[in-house]
C-alpha cells in the first residue's frame, strides 16, 4: 500500500493501517486454511482454553469486538472444518460453548507463531514487537478503544 497523503486524519490513518494489518494476516495465515477473522476466533479460543475457559459465543463475540451473528457463522464455518467444536451450555441451553478440537489446537498454535512472526515484521518501524515504542503504542491504542463513545445513536434509542 502507498503511504497516506499529507494531512490526512487519524481516523482514515487507522482504517488504512487496519486494512493494511487486515490483508497481511488473511495472507499469512491462508497457508493454513484460515482468514484473519476465523484466525481470532481460534487464537482467542486458543488463550482462552489455556487459561481453562470455554467460552459462549457471545463472549467471543465481546472479546473479540465481532458481532455476535458473525462469530456464529465463523464458529459454524470451523466446525465444519473441524477445528471448533460448538456445544450447548449445561448452565444455559440458549447459550452455546465453545472449544477448540485436537486438530483446532494444532492448527492454532502454528497460526500464532506465524501472526506472532508478522507482528514483528510490521513493528519493525517502531522497532519490533517488543520495543519501548510499541509498549508505547499500544497503550495509546488501548486508550481509543477504551473511551466510550458517546452521543451516538446506538446510546440513545
Amino acid at each position: 500500500m502507498s503511504s497516506a497523503p499529507e494531512g490526512a486524519t487519524p481516523g482514515f490513518l487507522v482504517w488504512r493501517l487496519s486494512m493494511k494489518w487486515r490483508v497481511a494476516v488473511d495472507r499469512a495465515v491462508a497457508p493454513l486454511g484460515l482468514t484473519h477473522a476465523q484466525y481470532s476466533l481460534v487464537a482467542t479460543l486458543s488463550g482462552m482454553h489455556r487459561s481453562g475457559r470455554r467460552p459462549s459465543q457471545r463472549q467471543l463475540a465481546d472479546h473479540t469486538g465481532l458481532e455476535a451473528l458473525y462469530v456464529s457463522k465463523l464458529a459454524r464455518t470451523l466446525e465444519a472444518a473441524g477445528l471448533v467444536d460448538r456445544t450447548r451450555d449445561p448452565a444455559d441451553p440458549r447459550a452455546v460453548q465453545l472449544s477448540l478440537t485436537a486438530r483446532g489446537q494444532d492448527v492454532a498454535r502454528q497460526a500464532i507463531q506465524v501472526v506472532q512472526r508478522l507482528h514483528d515484521q510490521l513493528l519493525q518501524p517502531l522497532g519490533g514487537l517488543d520495543s519501548a515504542r510499541t509498549k508505547d503504542f499500544t497503550r495509546e491504542l488501548r486508550t481509543l478503544l477504551d473511551a466510550p463513545l458517546t452521543g451516538t445513536e446506538e446510546e440513545q434509542s
